[in-house]
């Protein structure tokens, strides 16, 4: 029934060895160095993206002492510009409140003198007022 044939059992060998060889060489052996350069390249990504996440980190802390050397640097021209208004705003007070003052002063010199120039008129015209009234009281 089932006999063994040294030869065909032979040959049978020979043909698997040999294609164990072609496949070693055309299949097995680019397959595996493919996959040791996929896992290299993985793995020399993941150390170039732990660089790049340190990098990355100090990147971000140079531009926030940057921001807030901006920031200071912004409150100080800030300050030095609400420090001139502020000069120059009271610059020009106290030159209003100089004119001011003259223009009081000169006020104050017209009144007195209005008031003597009335007090005179009034004290020129007395005798009339004086004859007035007394007409108006002697018709009462």
């Amino acid at each position: 029934m089932l006999d063994i044939l040294p030869e065909l059992l032979l040959v049978t060998g020979i043909v698997f060895l040999f294609l164990l060889f072609i496949l070693n060489k055309t299949l097995y052996k680019p397959l595996l160095a493919f996959i040791d350069n996929r896992n290299n390249a993985i793995n020399r990504d993941l150390e170039n993206a732990g660089k790049n996440a340190s990098d990355v980190a100090a990147y971000f802390k140079e531009v926030e002492t940057i921001l807030s050397e901006g920031r200071d640097q912004a409150h100080r021209i800030k300050d030095a510009a609400m420090n001139e208004a502020k000069e120059k705003a009271a610059h020009k007070v106290e030159s209003k409140r100089a004119q001011l003052e003259v223009q009081s002063e000169a006020l104050f010199k017209q009144l007195e003198s209005d008031k003597v120039d009335f007090k005179n008129h009034l004290l020129a015209n007395m005798p009339l007022f004086k004859e007035g009234v007394s007409a108006k009281l002697s018709h009462i």
